[in-house]
């Protein structure tokens, strides 16, 4: 059993001992830390927390412990039960709520669970926040209330329709565009929440001919949730019964997407943002963002747009921070997660199809034909394991001074931008693992330096 604490929130594995597993005794100390964080920095005044899930089997249990424990506290819980991740970020504003907490393991498997932690603004705790929460959890510094103190819960289901509404409202969305393209649509949503609210979605944007793959929300994944090509075999097959135009692929907290070409080819999860960014980039002036292990693809297409692109630090807290300091109109990660600031600052899987489908017709082109559009790139994913006792930093300096002639940054690991490819490297936070990831315009050039880069760390260590 596993257990993972760390300024991002908690996670873990269902069951086991105290200290192994995702467990009752481990989710009341965490999220009465958190409770007691909110209430002393919180400027709102409504008592009001919102907790949302994702279908995961555990995701009953797991939010009566959550609603206890809050209400024990003091809070006031909105109970959104099923709802995705976006839906959750936006009800936390709505609701002028002190924070949020979704249940949710994002793509991990069926036997994980785990607390992603809003502020007030529905969007991610920053890193120095997470910190103050593990250290309010390991001292126990919390208090719960008496009992004329106790929270209550509001139980609330109308935030699907609302966050639709939102979507639906978006300048940038097209929804007589789309209805007139009479696009035949194909979803998989992995038996999770998204199984409720994209189709939904979808018939308000006006398409009518919709083909459903795993989308009751039971939480037994009929695959690996995880978005990657090697995981939607089925869709793809699909896509060529069903003469589908386009397909829609969602993880089980839907704040990632992944499009499937009519021809049932991946559009590339990378891709997801930079066709996006092109159509927003299209109609509003203004730069853009990824992080630094996401493709190229979206710098060469904001500059063809005579816009900036800037790069920060992997997780989407950092993300975020780059948009607002960069007044980005578009950004997000290369893994399917698109931020759109005129809706909110979270990666959002509804906004992305919304704008997607936007696009693609107004373009009136093929999927496959709108892909090949775009710069062509290739990204390898690699990692090396290394013995305990080599310092992963001084080994990360050492490959920092040996290509400093080439564009470096440092702002989290090493990466090295070559004028045709770069290649990332990472240090694990967990584990003695530098993860390296590489790109370029063909699959063999980025495994190649992939490995290359390897092999330079480990004559480094002899």
């Amino acid at each position: 059993m596993t257990l993972i604490k760390s300024i991002s929130g908690i996670r873990g594995t269902i069951g086991g001992s105290p200290e192994e597993g995702l467990n009752p005794l481990a989710i009341v100390k965490f999220v009465a830390a958190y409770a007691t964080f909110i209430k002393s920095h919180t400027t709102v005044t409504t008592n009001k927390i919102v907790v949302g899930r994702d279908a995961r089997i555990s995701g009953p249990m797991v939010k009566q412990v959550v609603i206890g424990t809050l209400t024990g506290i003091g809070f006031d819980v909105v109970d959104l039960d099923l709802a995705t991740t976006p839906t959750t970020e936006l009800a936390v504003v709505m609701e002028q709520a002190c924070g949020g907490i979704i249940l949710t393991a994002s793509h991990n498997p069926k036997q994980w669970n785990a607390l992603k932690l809003l502020n007030e603004r529905g969007e991610f705790l920053n890193a120095a926040e997470g910190a103050e929460v593990l250290r309010i959890a390991e001292a126990e510094e919390f208090t719960f209330a008496d009992v004329d103190h106790l929270g209550k819960v509001i139980d609330d289901s109308s935030y699907n329709s609302k966050h639709i509404q939102s979507v639906l409202d978006l300048k940038l969305v097209d929804i007589e565009a789309i209805k007139a393209a009479n696009f035949r649509v194909a979803i998989d949503c992995v038996n999770s929440v998204g199984g409720i609210i994209i189709p939904q979605l979808l018939s308000a944007l006006g398409v009518k001919e919709i083909f459903k793959l795993h989308c009751a929300p039971h939480g037994n994944f009929a695959h690996n949730p995880e978005p990657l090509p090697e995981n939607l075999t089925e869709i793809s097959e699909m896509m060529k019964k069903a003469h589908a135009d386009v397909g829609f692929v969602v993880d089980p907290d839907v704040d990632r997407l992944a499009v499937v070409c009519e021809n049932g080819e991946m559009f590339g999860e990378e891709y997801t943002l930079v066709a996006v960014s092109d159509y927003v980039l299209s109609h509003t002036p203004g730069n853009t963002v990824s992080n630094l292990s996401s493709s190229r693809a979206l710098r060469d297409v904001t500059r063809a747009h005579g816009a900036q692109y800037n790069a920060a630090a992997v997780g989407e807290v950092n993300v975020v921070a780059k948009m607002k300091e960069t007044n980005a109109v578009i950004g997000g990660e290369g893994n399917g997660g698109v931020i759109y600031p005129e809706s909110h600052y979270g990666r959002d899987a509804l906004v992305g199809i919304a704008l997607f489908l936007t696009h693609l017709a107004k373009k009136k082109q093929k999927v496959s034909e709108m892909r090949a559009s775009y710069p062509p790139y290739f990204i390898s994913k690699k990692k090396i394991e290394l013995t305990p006792d080599i310092d992963v930093d001084a080994i990360l300096e050492k490959v920092k001074e040996k290509f400093a002639q080439y564009d470096i940054t440092d702002i989290d690991g090493v990466k090295i931008d070559f004028p045709e490819k770069w290649v990332h490297l990472r240090k694990s936070n967990t584990e003695p693992i530098i993860r390296i990831y590489a790109e370029a315009h063909t699959t063999e050039e980025a495994e190649a330096i992939g490995e290359e880069l390897i092999e330079i760390i480990r004559s480094m260590c002899k």
